[in-house]
């Protein structure tokens, strides 16, 4: 932990002045990143959120990736809660002078993992039967009629662009319940990135189809991160 705490230098604003809570690894990441129209993503963020923009445009990410190792700071992780396969929809926003994500969607392969998750953190987890193979990531929610098929091939490391950074290195969440916009700080080192060469993508989220569905703008491979998650800040009541 150490290690991760010292390395701070790339990140935009400091360290919180605070003990972490929550330890957790983000570990064989699939990034598939969107270009948008403004208008389209409007009606899909907070009013109290900026919608961030590179280049004059806002961009819409899905990520899926496996999570694991999660645990509160002075208790060890247990495997059948704190491993399971993540799947969020993502787009990027400013609050003051931080920049985070703002979740579209988040779902989690496990029932017992995604109840836990709202509990603690009221972020708004759902379940989907997802399955992961090597080359391979395929999810299904029947209820919402959501699905994602893809099969992938792995390249080589990449040197990170500008774009890179911006769509990957955010240090803060920002999500509304019922009551607030709740803030959640997180540190990690910068992902390693990779190429991802798509050989098979099938999505189907029809609430974001005017988003994401046509082939993505970009993709990005990423063996993962460890990460520090701080406890949740209100932001603003409402």
């Amino acid at each position: 932990m150490k290690k991760i705490l010292q390395q701070n230098q790339h990140r935009p604003w400091a360290l919180p002045n605070k003990p972490w809570r929550f330890y957790q690894e983000w570990n064989r990441a699939i990034f598939l990143h969107w270009q948008v129209d403004l208008e389209d993503l409007k009606n899909l963020v907070p009013d109290e959120l900026e919608i961030d923009l590179f280049e004059g445009k806002p961009w819409v990410s899905l990520v899926a990736f496996t999570m694991e190792k999660i645990r509160p700071r002075f208790m060890p992780a247990f495997s059948p809660v704190s491993n399971f396969n993540e799947i969020n929809i993502r787009t990027y926003i400013k609050s003051k002078h931080k920049t985070g994500v703002y979740f579209l969607s988040i779902e989690g392969g496990k029932r017992a993992s995604c109840f836990l998750a709202r509990a603690i953190s009221e972020l708004p987890y759902r379940y989907s039967k997802i399955k992961r193979k090597p080359g391979s990531f395929v999810s299904e929610n029947t209820t919402l009629g959501d699905s994602i098929e893809i099969e992938f091939n792995i390249g080589q490391k990449q040197n990170k662009e500008e774009l890179d950074d911006w769509l990957t290195e955010r240090y803060a969440l920002f999500q509304e319940t019922k009551k607030a916009i709740n803030e959640y700080e997180i540190h990690h080192l910068e992902w390693p990135v990779q190429e991802l060469d798509l050989i098979k993508l099938k999505l189907k989220y029809p609430r974001f189809k005017h988003l994401i569905g046509r082939s993505p703008d970009k993709t990005q491979y990423s063996t993962g991160v460890r990460v520090l998650a701080y406890s949740k800040e209100i932001k603003k009541c409402l």
